[in-house]
């Protein structure tokens, strides 16, 4: 190992001066010898967590010396048995959380010295990451059971036998393979079932065991003036986020036979009991192994692994991931996902295999001859460097990252840790390390590639005119007949090469395009809707020519190809969704899931999946991923809206089914951010939120359009003598404006994928000069005596679509009180009538032969004026007509109840679909929403007679 003369200037000065700041702290480590005080030095060059712990703890660098703890080898066993005579004398949650840090800070002080300056084996350090992990968890979790039954009772099963709190080590810490500065995945369960007892009063098993489980986080991942222990993530557990804290070992079998997915089984693999006790970890792994292994060669799993591979290749170009040690091409997670899918795919005949440690997985999948004994040590080999190079990027300052340093001072470090002469000599190295990785990883689960047909010679031609008019127009003339049709082509292929050659465009991007480009072009020029396609496709080319992966993504995967086409035939807007945010183009690689979109149920369970894996905190990638997940829903809706697979009603309820779950992650994003800084209302109970959103328009008649807006109204349920529980306290009414502040934000604020949703507040009380969220007593009042006619027509198509129970009752009582308002008639027909000549008047763009789908006579709006117009004359005598938000229903209703003929209940609807779906139709390819008139004289008919009837225009005189 480097010496500290050997080091680099910049760090022996970076050294000095965090020594010097010792020194003026804790004058008493001058005692240290000079073989000691240059030792010293050493660590606090390369890493300013050693230096800084050092400073912020004077006496831990003294007791690292005098106790011999540099030179001695990691005992767990007399830790934790020093931990937990310490954790014994502590009274309450405050000084536990001190003693538990104290003895982090000191053992990863220790183990990222003797790795970063000692020599220590990244092996080694990893197993002791793991020990010091297991015992504090353990610590801490049998030094809170007894706090914990001391106050509520000892939790017992029917037998009377005490139960614990087991808590499921995941991912790397199940493996033993935890990296410097991890985060800890944990799962909590309990035996069984039961009730507290020895305290006053008896609470449930789960209930107990989900108080504990919350005060071990606090008690683990509370960043105090001491640090943090570890950072705790709960989202594996069943059902994510939205699952309770802890459950039994019943309920938990229970999840895993029923509703276990792919990615849980890979998770599974590492799945270990912390507590210490083996009959409790020998009872998980008999739970666990039918669901993980299966007893034939599960060749079944071959298919789910490409998916995941996949995923993992989206995630790279989603991320932009360069150079990143972890999740990059040939880093450390491939390793990982090749060694646990042959561990699946084989350890249900071959036990041996099921284990949770990578590296003897490696050996087994050896010795059973499924990798060559070269293979497993290329793999062990590649992936110790990997984790020695991850150990040292987080080592020098504690943090979580896998992405190599831009920085000088980092960058001389992570060459002095991994022995290197310079910079360039140490990444080249590095490349190697990927590449053998990725070949391999290619090679093991890599389906084979469909390889293109090599294009016709003519296209080669095509291709490499260039930007060049007069030979794009020759080549051209040779393919296409009609001379009108030449010039717009060569047009847009002169557009995209001439951007080319503007383009800085490395090696493997030319050669990308070399392959991909002939064969595209024959595709495109060949293609039943050319003129179409062809500007549309070289312009999304034209913003993906300078990343790489998404070339090779097409050049790669002539299915994904043949999918774009398809789409840009069938969209224009879809077209431009993909060229403003090309991560979309993986989703083209499974036809299976972009044309059979999930029943809109099962986007709630798909966003939490999508959102599993980003922390909570980091709000702005919280932000992103949100977006993507619209964009991609709407790339499947609208791919199978395309094929044919969706009838309109059922594309709208998808799209209503996404603006749904997505309002509703919103809104749980903006509360935890606005109750960490304030608290909750102390009104609320536990799981209550006292909010509600209200969609109308759209969203709320279930009629969502591609580029609907949402039309939103928010409510609550607080007094003004109400206050928020957190340290910085503010009465309820404020905590609820800013709540709806925050979710405003987080819908507006345009980020790279652009803004979630343009939400339209306008119809709250008071529209724009209102308060953004009233109260269901204020918000009742005004509908009572301040609303006009036209805010009542909107509550018609108004419904809660995110709230407690207890207020969307609430708002549903005040909607029918008044919708169901006796209304004089003629008064009624003036005023509907005045409104809709208003917006036609300001808004139609009709003419004698055009016909606008929305504002002209006959059309959307005269429609849904006159669905709630028979809603507000009737609804007093006729309740059901209040009861659907969606004008198809409350035609329906109307027809039932004798209001309106079956011959005209028949007709409004077809014209209101016939309608909807012309109008669909245009937005789909970018046009506005004006047609031939005489295209629909059979429907504006109907319309228009029924309009006659019921709100004859000749009554807008008498308008008061």
């Amino acid at each position: 190992m480097a010496t500290l003369s050997s080091l680099p200037s910049t760090l022996t000065e970076l050294a000095d001066k965090y020594w010097q700041q010792l020194v003026s702290l804790n004058p008493d480590v001058e005692q240290l010898d000079d073989a000691q005080r240059s030792a010293t030095l050493q660590a606090f060059a390369m890493s300013d967590f050693i230096a800084k712990s050092c400073i912020a703890e004077p006496q831990l660098l003294l007791d690292l010396w005098q106790q011999q703890e540099l030179s001695s080898p990691f005992d767990a066993k007399a830790l934790a048995s020093e931990l937990q005579q310490r954790l014994a004398t502590q009274i309450n949650d405050v000084a536990a959380q001190k003693v538990l840090r104290q003895c982090r800070r000191k053992q990863m002080v220790r183990i990222a010295w003797k790795e970063l300056c000692l020599g220590q084996a990244a092996e080694q350090s990893i197993v002791q990451l793991s020990e010091l992990a297991d015992l504090l968890v353990q610590q801490a979790n049998h030094w809170l059971y007894q706090q914990c039954s001391k106050e509520w009772g000892t939790p017992v099963n029917a037998a009377g036998e005490a139960q614990p709190l087991v808590v499921i080590g995941m991912g790397k810490l199940g493996g033993h393979e935890l990296n410097f500065s991890s985060d800890i995945d944990l799962i909590f369960c309990f035996p069984e079932n039961g009730e507290t007892e020895g305290a006053r009063r008896s609470i449930a098993n789960q209930q107990f065991f989900i108080r504990m489980g919350q005060r071990l986080i606090q008690l683990l991942d509370q960043r105090t003036r001491d640090g943090f222990v570890f950072r705790v993530d709960m989202r594996l557990r069943p059902f994510g986020d939205s699952g309770p804290l802890a459950i039994s070992f019943s309920a938990f079998e229970d999840y895993y036979q029923h509703h276990g997915r792919d990615w849980e089984r890979y998770a599974m693999v590492k799945a270990r009991v912390l507590n210490g006790q083996h009959e409790l970890d020998d009872e998980l792994k008999q739970m666990l192994r039918p669901y993980v292994y299966r007893r034939y060669i599960d060749f079944s799993a071959v298919q789910s692994l490409r998916s995941m591979k996949a995923m993992i290749n989206s995630e790279i170009r989603r991320k932009g991931l360069k150079d990143n040690i972890k999740l990059g091409s040939g880093g450390i997670r491939e390793i990982e996902f090749v060694v646990q899918a042959f561990q699946l795919i084989r350890g249900g005949r071959e036990p041996s295999l099921q284990t949770r440690s990578l590296l003897q997985a490696l050996e087994q999948l050896a010795q059973l001859g499924v990798f060559t004994d070269e293979e497993a040590q290329m793999l062990r080999r590649n992936y110790l460097y990997l984790r020695r190079v991850e150990n040292a990027l987080q080592q020098f300052d504690d943090q979580q990252t896998q992405t190599l340093p831009t920085d000088e001072i980092n960058q001389q470090r992570l060459v002095v840790a991994m022995q290197q002469n310079d910079w360039d000599s140490f990444y080249e190295q590095l490349q190697t390390v990927h590449q053998e990785v990725n070949d391999f990883f290619q090679q093991a689960i890599g389906e084979e590639e469909q390889q293109a047909g090599k294009a016709e010679p003519v296209y080669e031609d095509l291709w490499h005119c260039g930007a060049k008019r007069e030979e794009l127009t020759q080549v051209m003339a040779s393919l296409v007949d009609e001379q009108e049709r030449i010039n717009p082509r060569v047009e847009a292929l002169y557009h995209f090469m001439h951007a080319l050659e503007r383009r800085q465009i490395g090696q493997r991007g030319r050669q990308t395009l070399e392959r991909l480009m002939p064969c595209l072009l024959q595709q495109l020029l060949t293609h039943e809707q050319v003129d179409l396609v062809l500007p549309r496709v070289m312009q999304l080319l034209e913003r993906i020519v300078q990343r790489t992966a998404y070339l090779e993504l097409l050049a790669e995967n002539p299915g994904a190809l043949q999918q774009l086409l398809r789409l840009c035939a069938g969209s224009a807007m879809l077209a431009d969704m993909l060229a403003n945010y090309p991560i979309l183009l993986d989703e083209l690689l499974d036809p299976k899931l972009l044309f059979s979109p999930v029943e809109p149920e099962s986007y709630r369970s798909q966003l939490r999946e999508f959102m599993l894996r980003i922390p909570p905190e980091d709000m702005e990638q919280q932000m992103e991923a949100l977006r993507q997940f619209k964009q991609i829903q709407t790339l499947r809706i609208t791919a199978a809206d395309i094929a044919g697979a969706l009838p309109l009603m059922k594309v709208s309820d998808h799209l209503t089914a996404v603006a749904e779950v997505i309002v509703e992650a919103v809104v749980e994003q903006a509360w935890l951010q606005i109750t960490e800084r304030f608290g909750k209302p102390s009104h609320l109970e536990q799981g209550e939120r006292g909010f509600a959103v209200i969609g109308y328009g759209k969203i709320g008649g279930i009629e969502t359009g591609y580029g609907s807006d949402l039309d939103l109204v928010f409510l609550h349920n607080s007094e003004s003598s109400h206050y928020t529980d957190g340290e910085k306290s503010i009465d309820a009414k404020q905590f609820y404006l800013k709540l709806a502040q925050r979710i405003m934000f987080l819908f507006n604020t345009r980020t790279a994928s652009g803004v979630l949703y343009e939400l339209d507040m306008r119809l709250r009380p008071s529209g724009s000069s209102g308060l953004l969220v009233s109260s269901l007593e204020a918000y009742a009042d005004y509908q009572r005596q301040q609303a006009w006619t036209w805010e009542h027509q909107a509550l018609v198509r108004a419904r809660p679509i995110y709230g407690d129970s207890d207020l969307c009752e609430g708002f549903g009582k005040v909607r029918e009180e008044i919708l169901s308002r006796p209304r004089q008639s003629a008064e009624l027909q003036a005023q509907v009538i005045e409104m809709r000549d208003k917006m036609k008047g300001h808004l139609s763009r009709e003419s004698e032969h055009i016909f606008d789908l929305k504002q002209s006579a006959g059309g959307m709006v005269d429609i849904e004026f006159l669905a709630q117009y028979l809603v507000l004359a009737n609804a007093a005598e006729s309740k059901e007509l209040m009861r659907w938000s969606d004008n198809v229903r409350i035609f329906e209703v109307a027809g039932e109840l004798g209001l309106l003929t079956a011959e005209q209940t028949l007709g409004l609807i077809q014209a209101y679909l016939d309608i909807r779906d012309e109008g669909h139709r245009q937005s789909l390819q970018g046009q506005p929403r004006l047609v031939e008139r005489q295209r629909f004289d059979l429907d504006l008919s109907v319309v228009c007679q029924a309009w006659q009837q019921f709100l004859p225009r000749a009554n807008a005189d008498s308008a008061p």
